[in-house]
């Protein structure tokens, strides 16, 4: 998984940075705010009116800016269980307005209703791919499978955005169609590892059941989704 295998890589580049951001009033939390503010912004702003290219720069940029808030908090020997929590849903929100921004390109630039309805489908498949492991993890399970995490899947649609804008034909399109089968794929192998795990573990490992225990605040924080 890209996430989970570049991340010491990253945070090596972007930890100088954050030291230097750690000296000033900038909370980690604000950091999240902004980003998640921007990248919203400049998708909805942008992708509906077919500025594709200049969308996936600004989404491009709040991304890597987004990407500081966990090493400004260890800068600052903050981290927290809001932070966490704070940051796995703001991306939500993110990802949201990356995919209904796109959506909303494909309807009203008159491409395709299709592909307006695979954009919706990739941002509810992905969804479920982050929800699948959060609920594991809740339950203190692993459910450290599948490739369509959420850097992938963002790596992913913004490229193939990105292209487009440039002029770059069908990029989009199969960019698109590929995320979607890739996420249901990835969801059906955590599935089937929360399955194959919960029938190994111990019988009190497997106490919380439906209805009974919600995902904890940064189970999906920290690495890949």
């Amino acid at each position: 998984m890209l996430s989970s295998s570049l991340r010491p890589a990253i945070n090596r580049l972007i930890d100088p940075a954050a030291a230097m951001l750690a000296r000033t009033p900038l909370t980690p939390d604000a950091l999240t705010i902004i980003g998640t503010v921007g990248m919203s912004a400049g998708a909805l702003a942008l992708f509906p009116t077919g500025h594709l290219f200049a969308g996936t720069l600004v989404c491009t940029f709040f991304v890597l800016a987004d990407t500081f808030d966990g090493a400004l908090a260890r800068a600052k020997g903050s981290t927290s269980v809001f932070g966490g929590f704070l940051d796995s849903t703001l991306d939500r929100i993110g990802d949201a307005s990356v995919f209904s921004g796109l959506a909303a390109w494909f309807v009203l630039g008159g491409h395709s209703r299709l592909l307006a309805g695979v954009a919706l489908f990739c941002l509810v498949a992905g969804s479920l791919v982050s929800y699948a492991k959060a609920r594991a993890q809740s339950l203190g399970l692993r459910c450290d499978v599948g490739f369509a995490e959420r850097a992938e899947r963002l790596l992913i649609v913004l490229v193939a955005a990105g292209l487009a804008g440039l002029g770059v034909p069908y990029v989009l399109p199969a960019g698109l169609w590929v995320l979607a089968a890739a996420s249901v794929v990835t969801f059906g192998q955590r599935v089937r590892a929360v399955h194959s795990e919960a029938a190994a573990a111990p019988a009190a490992k497997q106490a919380p059941h439906q209805g009974t225990a919600q995902p904890q605040a940064g189970a999906d924080t920290g690495g890949g989704r």
